[in-house]
């Protein structure tokens, strides 16, 4: 048996991909489509594990099982969407609502490039490894996960809904879903990404007077929001610090911060003067640099904006630590990805390093080999939505198939 000689079903994949869509599974409501994946599975014959992770969502691993003697390969994808089509600024857009359609040969949907599309194909690529016959001689786990959109409880922000960043896997690895390596299809244009940066969530508050706006007269300097002006100020003078300093940069990529929210006062009641305001950043860590080691430094700049700004009452808080992930060029994994890449698309896929947040990087620190490689978003359609083209679709998933040959082997 050879690569070559397995076949993927087009119609199949864009059923499979379609039945994905049309299940709503935002952050937090994921076991609709936990079931569904379990659906997909049996007719496969895979060893499902249902791990609940809490109360309605979970993840669903499916286990093809080897004949033996080879290494094990798993396929990770999250189930939880980026949006849930429900959004005021959504709403209307027909490729961020949770029903599929088909036109001029892409598929769109919410979630289908972020990324139901890959779950999809990993799918496919069994169907298409079991139809041509192929018995492997190592394992392949299919492990659909809640949980890994960049978000997490934050005061009044509490649920499920807002626990991400590897909520699943985290739970996945500690709970027997593990492998000699694993491919992570997030949408990466059909790169191959060895390593992406981790997030740093920082708080800075800005503490100020509480009185009725009759007596602020004269006191303007003791509104927090106000004084909020200053530190961000501040803030602008030392983001360029942190994005060029070299220590920051991972393959060449520069880190980055960005301003990500700003907090202060009652809107429902602006006649009283803000007793505290807060600024939120994000900040993009290498996956060469500690946490420990951001954090410090961050809190360093926030001392000093204390010192700077005495009456002030600056305090800072880090409350989200997700770190980065990478793989050596010279991993099995990248070489299995290259030689079928080249064989599929006709080229060697190019490299890229990214300063999005992937399960990578709990499967990593859980010793799993992961390399991030996916489908092609192409440009997103601001009137129909996200979309995945139907051909590259079909191809990743004979990659996916052709590269479990290879890690795995051939019985």
């Amino acid at each position: 048996m050879t690569a070559a000689s397995v076949s993927v079903d087009r119609d199949r994949l864009v059923e499979t991909a379609a039945r994905m869509i049309d299940v709503h599974s935002f952050t937090g409501d994921e076991q609709g489509m936990g079931e569904l994946m379990v659906e997909l599975y049996r007719p496969l014959g895979l060893q499902v594990q249902w791990q609940q992770v809490e109360d309605n969502r979970a993840n669903a691993l499916g286990i093809w099982n080897g004949a033996g003697g080879g290494k094990s390969l798993m396929f990770n994808g999250h189930m939880d969407t980026s949006y849930s089509g429900r959004e005021e600024w959504l709403r209307d857009v027909p490729g961020f609502q949770p029903q599929h359609f088909v036109d001029d040969g892409r598929l769109y949907g919410l979630g289908i490039s972020n990324m139901k599309g890959a779950l999809a194909c990993y799918v496919e690529a069994v169907n298409a490894l079991q139809d041509a016959g192929v018995r492997l001689k190592g394992d392949v786990l299919i492990a659909a996960v809640c949980g890994e959109i960049e978000k997490t409880q934050y005061g009044d922000a509490t649920g499920a809904e807002y626990r991400g960043y590897a909520a699943g896997s985290r739970y996945l690895v500690s709970h027997g879903g593990v492998a000699d390596m694993c491919l992570l299809g997030e949408p990466t244009e059909g790169k191959v990404v060895l390593g992406h940066f981790g997030a740093l969530w920082l708080r800075i508050r800005v503490h100020g007077n509480f009185i009725h706006t009759a007596f602020s007269e004269g006191k303007r300097d003791q509104n927090a929001i106000l004084r909020m002006h200053d530190v961000l100020a501040a803030v602008k003078e030392w983001i360029p610090a942190w994005e060029n300093d070299p220590v920051n940069a991972y393959r060449g990529v520069k880190a980055i911060v960005n301003v990500g929210a700003i907090d202060g006062g009652f809107g429902w009641r602006v006649s009283r003067t803000p007793h505290q305001a807060d600024l939120f950043l994000d900040v993009r860590v290498p996956p060469t640099k500690e946490m420990g080691v951001a954090r410090r430094e961050v809190l360093d700049m926030v001392r000093g904006l204390a010192g700077r700004f005495p009456e002030y009452g600056i305090e800072g808080q880090v409350y989200v630590t997700a770190p980065g992930a990478e793989i050596d060029e010279g991993h099995e994994l990248v070489a299995a990805i290259n030689a079928c890449h080249e064989e599929v698309f006709g080229e060697v896929p190019e490299r890229d390093v990214t300063r999005w947040f992937s399960d990578a990087s709990a499967l990593t620190r859980y010793g799993i080999p992961t390399v991030n490689y996916g489908t092609s978003t192409g440009l997103m359609d601001v009137e129909k939505g996200e979309n995945l083209d139907i051909d590259g679709l079909v191809k990743t998933a004979e990659t996916y198939a052709k590269i479990a040959m290879r890690i795995c082997g051939v019985a």
